[in-house]
């Protein structure tokens, strides 16, 4: 497998579990939540052959540092993604963002200057509403689901994880989404990130997407579960500099339900082929 984790790196928010594989224009991977960069793990080969492509797991997630006092929320992940770019010495690659990985992203560049040569949204948080019905109940009630028993805990990971899906994966690939919550920092992480999320950190960057300074394609899978193709087409309105496309059949999670849908849209942007 193409995709590891290979290198640790001292961050603000402690230590974070990164990798890179291939030569050419730097390329850059953000995962979203409750994912890690193995969430990419299937478009990483093809990427690799044209672009030196860069991956961590967020602070809290996947195989990167996860403590009961740290902060893990989307300010947060965005000034990581900013101190990785300086690590990577990285000025202006290109970026891909998926999920929570699309907030992170646009308060990095939004916020903290952090410049992109081009840009690709999929599935992406990052206007408000955001958030299921179980979202809010579990941020409210964090307590008394760190004291479930691991068993019944799985259990949740699972059917969590398998909502965000509509056309199937991998057995083993979802094994290995679930796998890092499992473990008792995993779980304490899991619930903790509910507890962290607000809304004020998609509402400081709102009023500046007609302000992003690179070209964008917003990439939807037509079918998400969590967030419905409506908000997809919001977030196109405030970018109207962006290109929109949707991927019928799929749900949230396209890089693993359709990678090479996924894949095609990608190389065509990041080649200047797609307008």
């Amino acid at each position: 497998m193409i995709w590891r984790l290979d290198d640790h790196v001292e961050t603000s928010a402690g230590r974070v579990a990164a990798g890179k594989y291939g030569e050419g224009p730097d390329l850059v991977l953000a995962h979203g939540w409750p994912w890690s960069s193995f969430s990419w793990h299937r478009v990483v080969p093809t990427l690799a052959k044209h672009y030196r492509v860069h991956w961590y797991d967020m602070p809290g997630y996947g195989q990167s540092n996860k403590q009961p006092v740290q902060r893990t929320s989307l300010d947060v992940q965005g000034q990581i993604f900013s101190e990785m770019l300086d690590y990577w010495g990285l000025v202006r690659p290109n970026v891909v963002a998926h999920d929570f990985g699309g907030a992170a992203t646009l308060r990095a560049h939004l916020l903290h200057g952090c410049e992109f040569d081009r840009y690709v949204l999929m599935n992406v948080v990052a206007m408000r509403p955001w958030g299921s019905e179980f979202f809010d109940h579990v941020g409210r009630h964090v307590d008394a689901f760190l004291g479930l028993p691991p068993h019944i805990h799985k259990a949740v990971v699972e059917a969590y994880i398998q909502g965000a899906i509509v056309d199937q994966i991998d057995t083993e690939d979802l094994t290995n989404l679930v796998a890092p919550w499992l473990t008792d920092d995993g779980a304490g992480s899991f619930y903790r990130q509910f507890a962290q999320a607000d809304e004020c950190f998609t509402a400081e960057v709102e009023p500046l997407f007609g302000e992003i300074r690179c070209p964008v394609k917003i990439i939807w899978g037509e079918d998400d579960p969590w967030i419905p193709l409506s908000r997809g087409k919001a977030l196109h309105g405030l970018i109207p500099h962006a290109t929109f496309e949707t991927l019928p059949g799929v749900g949230h999670l396209p890089q693993l339900e359709a990678p090479d849908r996924v894949l095609d849209r990608l190389t065509a942007f990041m080649a200047g082929q797609d307008h």
